[in-house]
């Protein structure tokens, strides 16, 4: 599989709905979308060229943006399974923010590949959960990552 039917992106709120990376209604943005395949989470994205390092390879702080908003997205989607929902239900999904983040870049990332984030999410406390992902260029892992993730304040909506 290399699209996400139904993201949990689709079920975030509309005032919640920008980010950069996986906001959908950010136009400028990545839209990066995130959901099952099994007990992991999957995003899968194709950089565009300009999000070049060297001519050949990624950007590295575009794979930093992959497993940060992975990150937020796959415990948007433990959190909603826990609570008894899936993405596409019709139920708000819980809105999260990057409390940390960890990157480790293995492999240089070839330009024109599409990348796969994988996640196994771990659930910290009722509000914070934590996040293991491993990015791929095809088959090569370029990259790792954590990240701590915790459900978004009410005092974001002011």
């Amino acid at each position: 599989m290399t699209t996400i039917q139904h993201a949990i992106q689709d079920d975030y709120p509309d005032s919640f709905a920008h980010c950069y990376g996986c906001g959908r209604l950010n136009e400028e943005g990545h839209q990066f979308r995130t959901g099952w395949e099994g007990d992991q989470t999957v995003t899968y994205h194709k950089p565009e060229e300009k999000y070049t390092a060297i001519p050949g390879f990624v950007y590295g702080g575009f794979l930093a943006s992959i497993i940060d908003c992975h990150g937020t997205g796959s415990a948007s989607l433990a959190l909603h399974r826990k609570n008894g929902h899936k993405p596409g239900d019709g139920v708000e999904a819980p809105r999260f923010v990057t409390a940390s983040l960890e990157v480790k870049f293995t492999r240089p990332t070839p330009q024109g590949t599409l990348i796969k984030a994988v996640g196994q999410v771990e659930e910290v406390r009722e509000n914070k959960f934590k996040t293991e992902i491993d990015v791929y260029a095809g088959e090569e892992r370029v990259a790792s990552g954590s990240v701590v993730a915790v459900v978004m304040p009410d005092n974001f909506a002011k």
